[in-house]
């Protein structure tokens, strides 16, 4: 297992200062994951907007590792659950819990889980290379849709219907941003001037 972008950044072997590292780290990822929650584009043929959470949500998790990957997403559910306005905005439901049992709500449980497929490869040197970090981008991404368009089945009472709500409409505009984000860690890498592993 290869350290993971954070692991190089914190060497400190004092615990308590190594734990307020990982708990601002997770609290970092967490504030950015709300901050992308706010740049939203409605759709009109669909109640799922478009926003940049997953690109954060996977990147983050790369950067941390799968543990505090997951851990910054089940952080930014429960602020959202307490009611705090970190989810997209909505004219139809309000923040809070009534948020996870909407049309969104499948994609917003999926985070911790895409988080740590994400980070669990970043721990394998997926995240050090352009072409194996996408990947794993890709490999978090399928999680999101997965959860995303199965609560939207539940809720629709159709496999068809969720997918042209929740997948067609976003899954090319994902794979861009994808594209372009899974040359962040790389390049990160490359500044820290660390070895790469081959895969």
């Amino acid at each position: 297992m290869y350290p993971t972008f954070f692991d190089v950044l914190t060497t400190r072997a004092d615990a308590r200062a190594r734990a307020a590292e990982q708990a601002g780290a997770v609290l970092f990822v967490t504030v950015l994951t709300a901050i992308a929650a706010q740049i939203t584009i409605p759709l009109p043929f669909t109640p799922v907007p478009f926003t940049f959470q997953p690109m954060v949500v996977l990147v983050g998790a790369a950067a941390l590792g799968s543990r505090l990957g997951m851990m910054s997403q089940i952080l930014y559910l429960a602020i959202g659950l307490a009611g705090a306005p970190v989810f997209a905005a909505s004219p139809a439901l309000p923040q809070g819990v009534a948020r996870l049992l909407g049309p969104t709500g499948g994609y917003l449980m999926s985070y911790p889980f895409a988080a740590f497929v994400a980070g669990y490869l970043a721990e394998r040197g997926f995240d050090r290379r352009y072409l194996s970090f996408l990947l794993a981008m890709l490999s978090g991404l399928a999680v999101v849709f997965a959860g995303g368009v199965a609560w939207l089945a539940l809720l629709l009472r159709s496999v068809g219907a969720a997918l042209t709500a929740g997948f067609l409409p976003f899954v090319l505009a994902d794979l861009a941003k994808l594209i372009v984000a899974a040359s962040v860690m790389p390049a990160l890498w490359r500044i820290t001037g660390r070895t790469f592993p081959k895969i």
